[in-house]
């Protein structure tokens, strides 16, 4: 072997003692997950270890907590939301009925009062036709009972005058009976004492009537 070959042998040498003297540069992955992974791997047999998910930081899952407890307080808020307002509506359509009833027992109340009004200005004409010279009082009364009857009609008052009808006790209000010997005219009304009013198709007053009777088949 030469002296060239040798020296070129002996520089090599030196330059990976060189080499290898250097001091070794380790890089540590500090993230939690990779930390994990890397305990796992040193402390478990490789052949015997599963596939490993990272876990969730302890913060992570404290505000996880946190926002479930606000979810369930907000459905709760919302929950009694819905029931306050379906009472509150409850309440409002039961207070609409019970003025629109005490308002229109206030005005039935009114109205009946007025009839009676009209009852004596029916006698004030009847007894102003028997007389003699009466005329201009009749007019004049006539005249007054016509406007109030116009009048109770805005209202929706109606005035029914039930004679010759069959007697209904939900409509009129049998005052005397009138004996028939016709079997045929038996519950039939022969009089009317005083007429009857309905106000928007319901009865306001019954109509105070005389009732044919015929006497009992032995």
């Amino acid at each position: 072997m030469s002296v060239r070959s040798m020296t070129a042998m002996s520089n090599s040498s030196k330059d990976q003692q060189g080499r290898s003297g250097e001091p070794e540069i380790k890089v540590v992955d500090r993230r939690w997950w990779a930390q994990r992974d890397d305990t796992a791997s040193s402390d478990a047999d490789p052949s015997a270890q599963e596939p490993w998910e990272p876990g969730k930081p302890k913060y992570v899952e404290e505000l996880e907590r946190q926002v479930a407890e606000k979810d369930q307080l907000l459905q709760q808020y919302i929950t009694q939301f819905k029931e306050a307002s379906r009472e509150f509506d409850e309440a409002r359509a039961r207070l609409r009925k019970e003025v629109a009833r005490d308002a229109d027992l206030a005005r039935r109340t009114l109205l009946v009062d007025l009839l009676e009004v009209i009852d004596n200005l029916d006698r004030a004409l009847e007894t102003a036709r028997r007389q003699s010279g009466a005329d201009a009082l009749l007019q004049g009364v006539e005249l007054v009972r016509r406007q109030f009857l116009l009048k109770l009609e805005t209202y929706g008052v109606t005035r029914v005058d039930p004679l010759g009808e069959r007697f209904d006790p939900t409509r009129h209000e049998a005052v005397t009976t009138v004996h028939t010997a016709e079997p045929g005219q038996d519950g039939l009304i022969t009089g009317v004492i005083a007429p009857g009013y309905l106000i928007a198709g319901d009865l306001l007053r019954p109509a105070q009537v005389a009732v044919a009777q015929a006497p009992a088949l032995t």
